[in-house]
C-alpha cells in the first residue's frame, strides 16, 4: 500500500476562471445530503469546492470569495460551513462588514479541503478584538490580502448595534486607529 496517495486532478469542467498567480490548493465534489435546508448547497449534487491561493469558490458562483471576506469556515466532519462578509459601508480607515447567510456544503470526498480552508482563513487574520460599544458590540479585525502591503482594516457590528450613530463611528474610528498603532512595527 503506497505511504502517499496522489488526489486525481481538477477536471477542467470543474475549473473555476483563476487568475494568472492562483493555484489550486485543494478540492472537493459537493454532493447530495438528501433533503436541504434554503443555505444548503450541493444537494443538487453538483459543484465542486475549490480552495486556491487567493480564496474560495464555490459552486454556483461566478467569483471567488478570497480568504480575508470569509467570516467563519466551520467542519463538521462531512459539511463544511461557510460565512462569508458583505462590505456595506467604507470609512477612512476601515471597511463596515456584514455576515452573509452560512452556506453548507456536504463533501463527498473531503481530502485536504477542510484543512487548507482552516490554515488559510486562520493565516488571513492578524488581528481581531471584540469591544463594547454605545448601544451594541463589535468585533475589529485586522486581515492579511493577498497581494497588498499591510493590513485591511474590517468591522463586524454585532446585530442590534446602530451601525450609523455618530458615538458608535467615533468610538468605532477610536478602537481602529488604536488597533493599527498597536500592530504597526517601531522603527528603531
Amino acid at each position: 500500500m503506497p505511504l502517499f496517495r496522489r488526489r486525481p486532478k481538477l477536471p477542467p469542467a470543474d475549473r473555476p476562471p483563476l487568475e494568472r498567480d492562483e493555484r489550486v490548493l485543494a478540492w472537493a465534489a459537493a454532493g447530495d445530503g438528501g433533503p436541504a435546508p434554503a443555505t444548503r448547497h450541493g444537494a443538487e449534487g453538483g459543484g465542486v469546492v475549490v480552495a486556491t491561493n487567493l480564496g474560495l469558490w464555490l459552486p454556483g458562483r461566478a467569483r471567488r470569495i478570497g480568504w480575508h471576506d470569509v467570516v467563519k469556515a466551520v467542519w463538521s466532519g462531512r459539511e463544511l460551513m461557510v460565512t462569508a462578509g458583505e462590505r456595506v459601508a467604507e470609512r477612512a480607515d476601515y471597511l463596515v462588514v456584514v455576515e452573509l447567510p452560512a452556506e453548507r456544503y456536504l463533501l463527498l470526498a473531503p481530502g485536504d479541503l477542510p484543512h487548507q480552508v482552516r490554515t488559510r482563513v486562520t493565516r488571513s487574520v492578524a488581528y481581531t478584538e471584540h469591544h463594547a460599544l454605545p448601544g451594541g458590540s463589535g468585533r475589529v479585525v485586522g486581515r492579511r490580502v493577498p497581494g497588498r502591503d499591510g493590513l485591511t482594516w474590517m468591522v463586524h457590528f454585532d446585530p442590534g448595534t446602530p451601525a450609523d450613530d455618530p458615538d458608535v463611528l467615533a468610538e468605532t474610528d477610536r478602537l481602529v486607529a488604536a488597533a493599527r498603532t498597536a500592530t504597526t512595527p517601531t522603527n528603531l
